[in-house]
């Protein structure tokens, strides 16, 4: 089911102890975790609680831009189209830290700035089915 325009899609924990996260989680969340490769080779954890993905949690260490932010959890808004998202962004003040890319079955992203200066993710969901 594809998540509403404006709603929050996903949420990802940004950690340098993916180990010290994934076991404070299972404790008090109660989640597991199935564990995704990515293009760098690195590995990406989709939490999972009730059999459903609730979040991902990857490592940030080495990851450019990141050597100074504290370890956060960062938020995906769904969009209809991520590429006029970027657009109205531009066009009210914010600004693009990563231009929109494709991820395999899961969608188009964009990773921006708004006019305040806080870094949000955008994506437009692949299609399921």
């Amino acid at each position: 089911m594809k998540t509403p325009h404006g709603a929050v899609a996903w949420n990802e924990l940004m950690t340098r102890d993916i180990k010290a996260a994934k076991a404070f989680y299972t404790e008090t969340c109660g989640w597991t975790y199935d564990a995704m490769t990515m293009d760098s080779g690195n590995h990406y954890y989709v939490a999972m609680a009730g059999g459903r993905p609730v979040a991902g949690l990857m490592d940030m260490t080495g990851l450019p831009g990141m050597t100074e932010v504290p370890p956060h959890w960062f938020t995906y808004f769904a969009v209809d189209d991520v590429d006029a998202a970027v657009k109205q962004t531009t066009a009210k003040g914010g600004e693009v830290i990563r231009a929109p890319f494709d991820v395999d079955g899961i969608g188009r992203i964009a990773i921006l700035k708004d006019s305040g200066g806080a870094a949000v993710g955008m994506i437009t969901e692949a299609s399921q089915g």
